[in-house]
């Protein structure tokens, strides 16, 4: 329990009603949590507004509410605290009631469309590997040094990022390596988290669903530099054409990296094959079994993020040679009778799907066929359907198109969608089937010994959501089983 007096620390408080000097249990934005003594924080939502929940919650016994609008019928037993960002608020609020954890790690936030998973990883990782206490919070799991706790959101909320901050902290971590999503940024979610750094890896054309314009989504990514404290480091993909963009206003310490253009970390890639990248940084030589320029960005980033953060060049190097690739992130298995090679990857943006797909052609031989399966999502922006499936049909032989998630939408239709940016050229080349598993197995069926099956989209999801319910299936499971029914 918490005083109230404590929690407000740094909050930029309109208005308060009723006494400071009382203890709170816990903090909640789910009315639906609310128990005797918890504080509720009514936040305005993109699909709802916890301003109506405040009469239900003062009912279960919440003894503090803070929100940007007062009720009209005030309570005289319960202490409210007037805001003017509830949002806002939240994250300097769960800060200071979990002790303000952020603080006493060191903490690195990675941004941008594609990486950001790859990265945080690799860097986890990498300082495990080095003898260090670390937690990591990412799309696929959230880790405290070494034990898995099941991630829901790229960005939890505020209330349970600084959750599990605490139990890092309790747990003597001194690194922290998270993502930090472009909704959590525009929604302030990791508002009050002190960062000892952050980087940029790229941006390209996702999420306008939800941000409306490139511009907004571009902004979003920016403001996370532009809060950086004084003290923290800005690391940014300088190849970006908005690389430089991330480092206008900030006022944190400024590097670069790049494979093509003059960096404060500087890249080459020697040798790019199906074992893995021969690369030299900085004018070191090192391999890793991660595949593709786009790991080689990867590597780099992890490699100047670390130097950064006072790791010894020589050391680092060794260690991010061992490193395996994340799940589902050009995730590999090879039939056993055919010596079919299926990839897995999370690629669900047209650069990154243009990037695993030019890796690809970039280490084949020439003699196999590319299969590419692959999707859209539902409910989520539209303009990239037909965008994905004219890169998939142009860089693979052969393309199927299927269902990724299709939510609350008609597959069907977001497989037309997707067509319509087949070129006339490559209509030959696709196919359409709506059943993922189905096309799964007609991509098996259709490859012969040597060929190349690309499992584009989920990655590391083990579930496909339909109509509000998540069916279990794992695509690299799905294809494992495949292979063997049909005795590839």
């Amino acid at each position: 329990m918490v005083l109230l007096n404590d929690i407000l620390k740094n909050v930029a408080v309109i208005n308060i009603m009723g006494s400071t000097v009382v203890t709170v249990s816990a903090l909640q934005i789910d009315s639906r949590a609310v128990q005797s003594g918890d504080a509720f924080i009514a936040v305005k939502g993109t699909l709802t507004d916890g301003h109506k929940f405040i009469a239900s919650c003062i009912e279960k016994g919440a003894r503090v509410i803070i929100c940007e609008t007062l009720p009209d019928s005030i309570d005289q037993t319960v202490t409210y605290v007037q805001v003017a960002n509830s949002a806002k608020a939240l994250g300097l609020l769960a800060s200071n009631f979990y002790g303000n954890p952020s603080s006493q790690m060191k903490v690195v936030g990675v941004t941008g469309t594609n990486g950001k998973t790859s990265t945080v990883t690799l860097l986890y990782r990498l300082f495990r590997a080095l003898g260090h206490k670390a937690g990591l919070l990412s799309t696929v799991e959230n880790q405290i040094n070494g034990e898995v706790i099941p991630s829901t959101h790229t960005t939890p909320d505020a209330i349970h990022l600084n959750q599990l901050m605490k139990q890092m902290l309790d747990s003597n971590c001194e690194y922290c390596f998270m993502e930090a999503s472009s909704h959590a940024i525009d929604q302030s979610r990791i508002e009050g988290i002190r960062f000892a750094g952050g980087i940029f890896t790229n941006i390209t054309h996702d999420h306008l669903d939800y941000h409306k314009t490139f511009d907004k989504y571009l902004k979003a990514k920016k403001r996370f530099f532009d809060e950086l404290p004084s003290d923290a480091f800005a690391l940014t993909n300088i190849d970006d054409r908005n690389g430089m963009v991330m480092l206008q206003n900030t006022k944190a310490h400024k590097y670069t990296y790049a494979l093509r253009s003059p960096a404060d970390f500087k890249a080459k890639i020697i040798d790019n094959n199906v074992r893995g990248l021969q690369i030299e940084i900085n004018g070191a030589e090192m391999f890793t079994r991660l595949i593709g320029e786009f790991n080689g960005y990867n590597i780099l980033a992890v490699y100047a993020c670390a130097v950064l953060l006072g790791v010894d060049k020589l050391e680092c190097l060794t260690h991010l040679s061992a490193l395996a690739p994340p799940e589902g992130r050009f995730d590999q298995i090879v039939s056993e009778n055919e010596n079919i090679t299926g990839i897995i990857d999370y690629a669900h943006t047209p650069d990154a799907l243009k990037n695993v797909l030019h890796t690809i052609n970039a280490i084949r031989k020439g003699n196999e066929t590319l299969i590419s399966i692959v999707g859209c999502g539902g409910d989520r922006d539209a303009a990239k359907r037909p965008v994905m499936a004219q890169v998939a049909a142009h860089l693979s032989d052969k393309c199927i198109l299927t269902s990724d998630n299709p939510r609350s939408e008609d597959p069907n239709e977001i497989l037309r969608e997707m067509n319509e940016g087949v070129t006339v050229t490559d209509r030959r080349k696709v196919l359409s089937i709506t059943d993922r598993k189905e096309a799964i197995k007609t991509a098996c069926m259709m490859a012969n010994s040597g060929d190349i099956i690309l499992l584009a989209g989920k990655g590391h999801e083990k579930y496909q959501e339909i109509k509000g319910v998540k069916h279990p299936f794992d695509d690299k499971s799905v294809l494992r089983e495949l292979f063997t029914e049909l005795g590839k």
